[in-house]
């Protein structure tokens, strides 16, 4: 059997890439680094480490190994926690990994509704795109995943239970918390990139309209008819977004001549307004902020779905059941503030006056 701690030290070797970087982060002596290296490459038989210039390097089969101890090593660590949280030996800690929009939305608002009501709880945030979350929450480097997909068919909705089998979900926020094993049952996804096995569990949070977005300066209103805007250039956004977008133009007949490409929302607005391009984002990107300089119309049978994923059997620990619960909560759209009579038109939203 491998020893733990000797894998800890392949992983950190593999994760600061050199001997002298990893006996720093593990506040090991570094002849004590060189020696677990030496022990783990008999206990195994296999080359792990091969010298290159002054320094080192993995073998291929070193890095499968760091790969797989990452895993087991983080699977160790979120067991330890757990248990330290169920026994009260220290306050719970959570760790959340979530896309950028649900930072500057959702995340905000479920990480204060969770200090107000558990303030013992402490709550550790990374930004990462759906992919790496995924990985993060396998490896057990967060015990929450915030990660989103669009819909794999023009139309598609409400694609998981309006129920949960907790009886606790209710529209427009579907709560689907049965263990995804094979992907059975799980959303439809545009692409296949995320897949939900190995102990996975999903909870539909949040089903959202994805949008045409234009610039204001012209006097036409957007239209919901991808075609009309063959013809125009377009900005486009990650890469689960960019493959979207090609998507939903080739269903309308074009492919789009994009001519830029951020992960950065905000950007995206600013060049639409700046008359660059078109693009298409989802809800929560227009709700997390709004350039002034836009106009926006949903798209017919475009949907996002926002999902909080989890490993491992239930029940959850109580600290990450009270996460769910707030995340629910917030996900929920506010709602619209209706305007004064001679104000915004219906479906804009307000324009605050400045005094004077």
């Amino acid at each position: 059997m491998l020893d733990v701690t000797r894998l800890r030290v392949l992983v950190a070797v593999a994760r600061y890439g050199s001997v002298t970087a990893a006996a720093r982060a593990l506040n090991y002596a570094q002849p004590s680094v060189s020696h677990h290296l030496a022990r783990l490459e008999a206990e195994t038989g296999i080359k792990l480490i091969q010298r290159a210039g002054r320094g080192i390097r993995l073998t291929d089969a070193g890095r499968l190994l760091a790969e797989r101890g990452a895993e087991v090593i983080g699977r160790l660590d979120a067991a330890e926690n757990e248990l330290a949280a169920y026994t009260g030996l220290r306050a719970g800690r959570l760790r959340l990994a979530a896309f950028p929009s649900a930072l500057g939305t959702i995340v905000p608002a479920a990480a204060a509704a969770l200090r107000e009501h558990q303030p013992s709880v402490d709550l550790r945030l990374t930004e990462a795109e759906p992919p790496e979350a995924l990985r993060m929450l396998r490896a057990g480097y967060v015990d929450v995943a915030l990660v989103f997909r669009y819909s794999a068919q023009a139309g598609a909705s409400r694609a998981s239970s309006a129920e949960g089998p907790d009886g606790r979900d209710a529209a427009p926020v579907a709560g689907s918390d049965a263990a995804r094993h094979g992907g059975g049952g799980s959303l439809p996804d545009e692409d296949g990139s995320i897949d939900l096995t190995e102990g996975l569990r999903e909870r539909l949070l949040l089903e959202e309209e994805v949008h045409l977005v234009t610039s204001a300066q012209g006097a036409a209103e957007p239209s919901a008819d991808l075609a009309g805007y063959a013809r125009h250039r377009w900005i486009a956004g990650c890469d689960r977004c960019r493959a979207n977008l090609l998507r939903q133009c080739a269903l309308v007949g074009f492919t789009p001549r994009i001519a830029f490409t951020t992960d950065d929302y905000i950007a995206v607005q600013a060049l639409v307004a700046a008359d660059l391009g078109v693009s298409t984002l989802p809800a929560l990107c227009l709700r997390a902020a709004r350039h002034p300089g836009i106009r926006t119309v949903p798209l017919p049978g475009a949907h996002r779905f926002v999902l909080a994923v989890r490993y491992g059997d239930p029940p959850d620990p109580p600290a990450v059941s009270a996460l769910m619960d707030v995340l629910r909560a917030a996900a929920v759209p506010p709602p619209r503030a209706v305007p004064e009579a001679g104000g915004a038109c219906a479906g804009e939203p307000a324009r605050l006056q400045s005094p004077g």
